[in-house]
């Protein structure tokens, strides 16, 4: 099932998907694609967690929420679980590098490496903040929604209001 939430950086469609129960899976910019084969189903826009996902959602970019409190089913390696637990405890409005988050994982090496392609494998954006993630200098670096949508998604977490 899925639903799906107007934002400022374009429609997003939430998905839970079978087997996850009452758990988001997915969010996805528009253009919306079926990666990986996911099934997304009917759309269901009140149904359980896909309606406090849009509740939520809205809140975030209205700015009156700046942490989710949803059950996540992103389903990914046990590798990618451990990046994006990470990158759930960014707090609001900071960013890290990928060498950063790479050692509070125990990381070294090419850790910062294998922390960028789970943190571009993130299933669930803007949620699982992998947006607050920026190169060692500091710049803007890939975001698999385009560097638009991060560039806003931060400056909107630098200025919101609570």
């Amino acid at each position: 099932m899925w639903t799906s939430v107007d934002s400022p950086v374009g429609p997003l469609r939430v998905v839970t998907s079978p087997g996850a129960g009452e758990a988001v899976a997915a969010i996805e910019f528009d253009p919306w694609t079926n990666a990986v084969g996911r099934p997304v189903g009917d759309r269901a826009d009140g149904y359980g967690v896909l309606g406090r996902a849009r509740e939520q959602l809205d809140a975030y970019f209205a700015g009156t929420l700046d942490a989710f409190d949803l059950p996540l089913a992103a389903g990914g390696t046990a590798f990618q679980e451990r990046v994006w637990a990470a990158l759930a405890r960014i707090p609001f409005g900071e960013t890290t590098s990928y060498g950063a988050l790479a050692l509070t994982l125990g990381l070294t090496g090419h850790g910062a490496r294998a922390v960028g392609l789970a943190n571009g494998r993130n299933p669930i954006p803007v949620v699982v903040p992998c947006h607050r993630v920026v190169g060692a200098d500091g710049r803007l670096t890939g975001y698999a929604g385009g560097l638009d949508r991060k560039q806003w998604l931060l400056a909107h977490e630098q200025h919101a209001l609570f």
